[in-house]
This record gives structure tokens, C-alpha cells and sequence, in this order.
């Protein structure tokens, strides 16, 4: 009998967190709005991502992962902007993994979440080039509301505890949680 994964608590409390408690519309709204301004903030930090993006205006992408989706359009500048909902996609992403565990996991090794891809492949491949190329420097923005030393000192301290939280992860791998879920 394998024992329950100490993070398999996690999925469950997830689990019955999303299936309960549904955010009002507005709240779902501000939130994608504060993504797309993130995403856009870290896009124009590297202009060969903008310019990528930019050969593709006007097309319009889906990412979905559970009940959770995101709608969005390139603007021709090559940043995003949210597109309606009702839009036909030229590109769908669903991440198929459903457990946050699993995936916080892989995020913390260094890889990609697995994805089911439909339509436009030249789209696609620019999404992944961006996923692969793009990083946001979080020290220098910090930096210019806080200053050079105080901001290196927060980002290591906040990669100290990642490297932690990464060791603790690792003790307990993804297919435990797995098993967890079928033998529940």
C-alpha cells in the first residue's frame, strides 16, 4: 500500500475550492486584465518577442487549464490584449495535467506543462519560441522602485526559499499524487 503524498492534500483542498467558490465576473475580468499587463510588461523587456508577435496581429488564442481559460489577441504592436470570449480561436492550448501539485512541480524543475495544441502551427511556434526565450527580470524592476542592494537581497532571499520549496517537492513525485487520486 503506497502512502498518501503529504501534497495530495493540496490537489483535494484545490479541488473543492474551484468546484465551490466561483469568482463574480468582474473579478475573473480584472484578473486576466492584470495578467495580459503582466505578460505585456515582460514582452516589451525583449523586442524579438514583440516582433514575432507582431507577425501574427490579429490572430486570436485560447489557453485553458480546468475551468480556467484566457482569450486573447495580438495587438500589431506584438503585445496581447483580451479578446471576446466568443471569438473563434486560430489557437487553442488546454493543459492537460488538472493537478496544481504536478504542475508547480514541473514548473520548479524547469519544464513545460503538457499541452494539447489545435490549429494554427506558424502561431504555435512562436508561443513556444517566447515560452523558451522570454524571462522576466524581476530584480531589475524591483530595483527601480526599491534600489539595486535591497532588491538583489529580496530576489535571493525569494530564490533561497524556491530552491526549498523545489527540495521539499521533489521528496514527494507527481505519480504518488497520482495513485492518491485513483485509489480515493
Amino acid at each position: 500500500m503506497a502512502l498518501p503524498s503529504p501534497l495530495s492534500l493540496f490537489d483535494r483542498l484545490f479541488d473543492q475550492v474551484t468546484s465551490t467558490v466561483q469568482p463574480p465576473a468582474w473579478v475573473v475580468s480584472e484578473v486576466q486584465q492584470r495578467l495580459v499587463l503582466l505578460i505585456n510588461h515582460v514582452l516589451m523587456q525583449e523586442p524579438e518577442a514583440m516582433a514575432r508577435l507582431a507577425r501574427q496581429k490579429q490572430r486570436v488564442a485560447s489557453v485553458r487549464w480546468r475551468q480556467f481559460s484566457l482569450h486573447f489577441v495580438i495587438t500589431p504592436a506584438g503585445l496581447l490584449d483580451l479578446a471576446d470570449a466568443a471569438a473563434a480561436a486560430d489557437l487553442s492550448l488546454s493543459v492537460t495535467e488538472t493537478s496544481p501539485v504536478a504542475l508547480a512541480q514541473a514548473a520548479l524543475a524547469g519544464h513545460k506543462p503538457p499541452v494539447h495544441i489545435e490549429g494554427d502551427v506558424q502561431l504555435a511556434a512562436e508561443i513556444n519560441w517566447i515560452a523558451d526565450h522570454v524571462r522576466w527580470d524581476l530584480e531589475e524592476d524591483l530595483a527601480r522602485v526599491l534600489g539595486d542592494g535591497p532588491a538583489h537581497t529580496l530576489v535571493q532571499g525569494v530564490q533561497t526559499l524556491a530552491r526549498g520549496l523545489k527540495d521539499f517537492v521533489q521528496r514527494f513525485p507527481a505519480t504518488s499524487i497520482v495513485r492518491d487520486k485513483e485509489g480515493a
